[in-house]
């Protein structure tokens, strides 16, 4: 059944994204608070090290995202990864990676809901932070229910606005390490080689550094899951990913590079934005308020970003038999209308949970997705070892876009996924959240398992 690629045709879904959508798309979905905020604690484990990290967690990207553009390529489906799946592994895996992706982006779309509430209520004390979820929940549930292009409009413009904050960010802190701001001394190269060197933890501070950021740069996958809405999918994904992932690669480690040139890494304080105390020290106005507002904007991007890539991989398996029927409904527009809907209504319960129960119900969710996405990359790498022969084999001229030095770099990925899960089961911080993860993991596993079994009786 699965031997070969089936045929790939023009889903019933709207071609309304345009080449522009998907780069921004691309670069937008894994730009957020995690980068302008979460950074900092990487700074307070590798020190200026973190450069190395950023740089090694991003080439794994990298690579994990040539893999799935490859196959996009070749086999455009809003299903992506899931399709790419079961196309070279099984039903189960399709079924299993579809699910687990799901489940993963609308309980993080509960943290992004709820920190962007915190924010709007801080500037609008007398709006509830429950009205402002709900506001934002039914601004990008219309937006996500109309025609795809109003989502592709309010990615692109979300995700420019960040772009432009990271290059003005760039700009300044290098006019300011050069001295050429007023009232600044050029910086040369002190806070790299000072405060105990470039690496003050070794090679241990570098790892802990990678735990810390690899799961940044997650959210890189919708591009591949919205290429297929787009005029020429096979083309559009081949040069969203080009572009996206050089791109991406320089905004964190070219960001990483000039925080720690312009402030001693020890001056780093948990919880609070790098970029802040940078434009804080070279004596920006307001900075505080600015990255605010920047971190809000990231927030909404990657919330609408969440909801467009879950109803489109939960209706990918309705389309499969993966899940109700009557998910495949599509609006005359070519929007998956139920499916949007069920995601959000379950990534609304997942709002009411982290405002109500944040350290306890929520808490175990979100441990439960925490590093599902390893096992996501790690079927994708799989996934490309089976398909990459086969399509060579039956449909060359589809490879579009080719996995560099295959199968070694895809084995080396593997190879790397497989570190960072034992680093995971040493370290005390992130132990916990990766056995939740392969829980939850093991447990759509037995489900898909199960399915197979009935499935076969059937057969029999």
């Amino acid at each position: 059944m699965h031997d070969a690629p089936p045929p790939v045709g023009r889903e019933p879904l709207s071609a309304g994204l345009k080449q522009r959508h998907l780069t921004m798309l691309g670069l937008g979905g894994v730009i957020g608070a995690g980068l302008f905020v979460g950074s900092g604690a990487g700074i307070s484990v590798a020190g200026p090290g973190i450069v190395l990290s950023y740089l090694i967690a991003g080439a794994l990207a990298m690579l994990i995202m040539r893999m799935l553009g490859e196959m996009s390529a070749a086999m455009p489906a809003s299903g992506a990864f899931s399709v790419h799946a079961e196309r070279a592994l099984g039903r189960w895996a399709g079924f299993s990676v579809g699910w687990l992706y799901w489940f993963l982006l609308v309980v993080v779309l509960a943290v992004e809901a709820t920190g962007a509430a915190q924010i709007a209520h801080g500037w609008l004390p007398a709006v509830p932070q429950w009205g402002w979820v709900l506001l934002f929940m039914i601004v990008f549930t219309v937006a996500n229910l109309a025609a795809v292009k109003n989502f592709g409009e309010f990615e692109f413009w979300f995700a420019a606005l960040k772009v432009a904050a990271i290059v003005l960010f760039l700009a300044l802190s290098l006019l300011a390490v050069f001295g050429v701001l007023p009232d600044t001394e050029p910086v040369g190269l002190a806070n790299l080689t000072g405060q105990g060197g470039f690496l003050p933890h070794g090679w241990g501070g570098v790892v802990s550094g990678v735990l810390a950021v690899v799961f940044a740069f997650g959210g890189l996958e919708v591009v591949t899951i919205a290429a297929a809405e787009s005029d020429d999918p096979a083309r559009a994904v081949g040069r969203a990913v080009r572009s996206a992932v050089w791109r991406i690669l320089f905004f964190y480690v070219g960001s990483m590079l000039v925080i720690v040139t312009v402030l001693p890494w020890s001056s780093m304080r948990p919880g609070t934005s790098p970029y802040v105390m940078v434009l804080d020290h070279i004596g920006v106005p307001g900075a505080g308020q600015i990255m605010n507002i920047v971190v809000f904007v990231a927030l909404l991007s990657a919330l609408n970003a969440n909801l467009y890539g879950s109803s489109r991989m939960v209706f990918s398996l309705a389309e499969r038999g993966e899940a109700p029927r009557g998910l495949l409904k599509v609006s005359g527009g070519g929007v998956p209308r139920r499916a949007v809907l069920a995601s959000v209504a379950f990534g609304f319960v997942s709002v009411l949970l982290n405002l109500k129960w944040p350290d306890s119900v929520f808490l175990y969710m979100l441990n439960a997705v925490g590093a599902v996405l390893l096992f996501v990359w790690g079927l994708i790498a799989v996934s490309q070892l089976r398909l990459r022969p086969r399509i060579e084999r039956e449909a060359p001229e589809k490879l579009a876009l080719r996995m560099w030095a295959f199968p070694y770099l895809t084995w080396l990925a593997l190879a790397a996924m497989a570190g960072v899960i034992v680093l995971m089961l040493t370290d005390d911080t992130t132990r916990p959240q990766l056995l939740w993860s392969a829980g939850a993991t093991a447990a759509v596993l037995v489900v898909a398992g199960a399915r197979e079994l009935r499935d076969r009786r059937v057969r029999d």
